[in-house]
């Protein structure tokens, strides 16, 4: 298992990811069929056909960055929160401003949530699993040699861990980066869900508040993980890298931070 070490949070992506949040309102995707009246070159709302293990929905997605990029990060949101929450922006875009393709899809509860208003839980894992397949499938489909990374936030970045083996070796998918991994149950620590990780041969990158309820520090530390597994701190952050007022740092700064290291870890990969 390696580790990342802290880096000095760059200010001007601080404050870059702080313009994208104030200005994101007008961006949002309110429903899966409404898009905004403008979108900017690199920013553009798809409805695709996504076929689940239950029934073929419209599964909205949002596209952020550069036809010209190195590489395509397909990310999964949690299971909570929409693509369009404010960290899957922050992460999205800031991204994007660094030269990279992030494609954001919704799972088809989510989607449903959007058109019904009433919270509801995620579908079950082989739903979910048939959910990202299809959407790794698109991606391949249009562009064959395209590198394509996949990843997401929380139980968007479990799924894609589950299947990052699967799809490297079917549509040589080249890395997964978790965005604050569920390792178990808040206040379950005996419950984990490692097994997986301890297998992996493809380069996974995990970032983790160093106080997640789903996995704190010193307890992530000593798990059996597979040496292609980085592990990356985010200093005094909760499951979405929020950190406390005594830390001195804001909430920008840590996605900014979160950045910063996800750009790294993709730019190692494909030169590596």
């Amino acid at each position: 298992m390696a580790s990342l070490e802290h880096k000095p949070i760059a200010s001007l992506l601080a404050e870059a990811v702080s313009e994208i949040l104030a200005s994101d309102a007008d961006r949002r995707l309110l429903s899966a069929g409404l898009a905004p009246a403008e979108w900017t070159e690199g920013r553009r709302l798809h409805q695709d056909l996504a076929m689940t293990a239950q029934a073929p929905i419209s599964a909205p997605r949002l596209i952020d960055g550069p036809d010209t990029a190195p590489a395509t990060l397909l990310l999964a949101h949690g299971a909570g929160a929409p693509m369009d929450s404010p960290f899957m922006v922050a992460i999205a875009t800031g991204l994007a401003a660094a030269g990279w393709r992030v494609v954001r899809f919704e799972f088809a509860y989510m989607a449903r949530m959007r058109e019904t208003g009433r919270r509801q839980g995620p579908d079950r894992m082989p739903v979910l699993q048939e959910a990202f397949r299809e959407q790794v499938r698109l991606e391949k489909s249009a562009s064959p040699e395209w590198p394509l990374f996949i990843g997401g936030k929380s139980m968007g970045g479990r799924v894609a861990s589950l299947l990052v083996e699967e799809l490297a070796a079917s549509d040589g998918v080249r890395g997964c980066l978790c965005l604050g991994y569920p390792f178990h149950p808040p206040g379950k620590p005996l419950q984990l869900r490692t097994e997986h990780l301890a297998a992996l041969t493809t380069p996974t990158l995990i970032l983790q508040g160093e106080r997640d309820s789903f996995g704190r520090r010193e307890e992530v530390e000593g798990y059996s993980l597979s040496p292609e597994v980085q592990l990356g701190w985010i200093p005094s952050g909760d499951h979405s890298f929020k950190p406390t007022r005594r830390s001195g740092l804001s909430e920008a700064e840590n996605w900014a931070t979160a950045v910063a290291w996800s750009d790294g870890f993709l730019r190692g990969v494909l030169g590596g």
